[in-house]
């Protein structure tokens, strides 16, 4: 008699198109559902861009109020309501670390045998917001049964480098479909096509219009581009709250005829094809899957040196201060312009460095049905 997969909850802020929520999908998509089943705990009653999809596989979202601060009392009292409610988990896996402080031991004290913080990203926000982040993190390593990372970086910034020396955080590949974004020649003409950009230089973005994006900056590399270069032309993918932001910033250097904000799109792999460099100056990251998917299809790369070297999966990707004046980014666009432009597919080095997610999904399999960390579980545990 067959059994019942096990259920795994994750707790994420939203079901939206986003980093860490295009992670878990691409992981839920290549799981094997008889045996593993993943559920979702988001912090929102909206329902979000992935919301029909995850029902469609055969997993429940469910939702609690987001933490504010002051709401403490309330949210606390949310979680345990949940969980006294849904206490057959067999893990709870949280890819949300500032609150994870919070949800987890209320998970194990409801019963649910193993609980995992997982640290995706490098910074926090400005200001008080990101102050209060940091201290409501920073017991999180003493309250978790696993402490996962995707970067050394974000291990740092999460657990500090004492938890990583003692071998107690562990990496996890920001694992993708490589295959998905293996480069297509004809795609790459549909798409420019569809755009009106065939004979345009396109500079590509994907990601959410937020601070550590950095988009300011990335419109000021453009416009020294666009002054040795007429054809340039900036192709954002994204949506978020500084978006209306950086429109203006763009209409103030007269470029709107040339910066085209595209919003989010599932099928965002066609896009990467159009485009002929990536750039990418954010101001922290945990590991940017958006960086192995450009590479995956052959594009170049010009990244923030305040994103993790462990990025580089090939030999697309260089690195630049953000602290330079935005003419020396442009300068070497311009001067790697042609070679740019022969292209071939990578996402065969993607998958071999480990980074497929169907290797991936096979592991994480492993892990949830084992109640543990089998041998071959992760790629390798940090060790710096």
């Amino acid at each position: 008699m067959q059994k019942n997969p096990v259920r795994v909850l994750n707790v994420l802020g939203t079901t939206n198109l986003g980093g860490a929520e295009s992670r878990v999908m691409e992981l839920y998509r290549a799981m094997d559902k008889s045996k593993v089943q993943f559920d979702f705990l988001i912090h929102t009653d909206k329902e979000g861009q992935y919301s029909e999809e995850i029902r469609s596989l055969g997993g429940r979202i469910y939702g609690v109020p987001r933490f504010r601060g002051v709401n403490l009392p309330e949210y606390k009292k949310a979680l345990e309501h949940f969980f006294r409610e849904h206490g057959d988990y067999a893990a709870v896996h949280g890819h949300m670390t500032s609150t994870a402080s919070f949800y987890l031991p209320i998970a194990k004290k409801a019963g649910i045998p193993m609980t995992i913080a997982h640290a995706r990203s490098a910074g926090v926000d400005k200001g008080f917001k990101g102050f209060v982040t940091r201290v409501v993190r920073y017991p999180l390593k003493y309250r978790a049964d696993y402490c996962f990372t995707c970067s050394y970086e974000a291990g740092k910034a999460v657990y500090g480098k004492n938890w990583i020396k003692k071998g107690k955080v562990r990496t996890i590949p920001n694992a993708i479909d490589a295959q998905r974004f293996a480069y297509n020649r004809a795609v790459r003409a549909q798409v420019r096509d569809e755009l009106g950009l065939s004979d345009r230089f396109i500079i590509g973005h994907v990601g959410r219009f937020g601070f550590m994006k950095n988009h300011q900056y990335l419109v000021d590399i453009f416009a020294e581009l666009c002054k040795v270069r007429e054809d340039a032309a900036l192709v954002l993918i994204g949506k978020g709250e500084l978006e209306q932001e950086i429109k203006e910033k763009v209409k103030a250097l007269n470029l709107a005829d040339k910066v085209y904000f595209l919003g989010n799109h599932f099928d965002v792999e066609r896009y990467y094809q159009a485009f002929d460099y990536f750039v990418f100056p954010s101001t922290f990251e945990g590991f940017p899957g958006s960086v192995a998917e450009a590479q995956a299809s052959g594009l170049p790369c010009l990244v923030s040196d305040k994103v993790t070297r462990e990025a580089a999966l090939t030999d697309l990707a260089a690195y630049r201060s953000i602290e330079e004046p935005a003419s020396l980014w442009a300068q070497e666009i311009q001067k790697n312009a042609a070679k740019a432009l022969e292209r071939k597919d990578r996402s065969g080095e993607i998958a071999a460095k480990g980074f497929d997610v169907r290797q991936q999904a096979a592991l994480m399999e492993e892990f949830y049905t084992g109640g543990g960390n089998p041998p071959g579980f992760v790629t390798k545990q940090i060790n710096r």
